[in-house]
């Protein structure tokens, strides 16, 4: 039913930051948990950030925390996340997702998935 597309990945040099923003189709975005999970060259996809309904209550894989911040802004149907002080190894794939029902950070249990952007991180 929902539809999500993903920008604001790139290229930055370690230490440096980027902002992710994953934009909804529809208007039953505030009815979802969304989530932010990642995949790494070599690696399996895995989660790094949740924010509620909401987005009064967030969750973060310990890779991250207190590095990146998960938002989110239901009037405009958009999901952001807010990566600083970049590191190599946090170079992957990002995927926001969508949660009917769940406040979850398993990759089961998120229904709808974006496309993906590329984050590139180097020393």
């Amino acid at each position: 039913q929902v539809q999500l597309v993903e920008s604001g990945g790139g290229l930055v040099q370690a230490g440096g930051s980027l902002r992710l923003s994953c934009a909804a189709s529809e208007g039953t975005f505030s009815t979802y948990t969304m989530g932010w999970f990642r995949q790494a060259p070599g690696k399996e996809r895995e989660f790094v950030a949740h924010i509620s309904r909401s987005g009064i209550t967030t969750a973060y894989a310990d890779s991250v925390k207190g590095r990146f911040t998960v938002s989110r802004d239901n009037a405009k149907n958009t999901v952001y996340l807010q990566l600083n002080s970049l590191k190599p190894e946090d170079t992957a794939v990002y995927y926001c997702a969508a949660s009917r029902n769940l406040y979850t950070s398993e990759i089961a249990n998120y229904d709808y998935w974006g496309q993906g952007t590329q984050v590139t991180v180097s020393s």
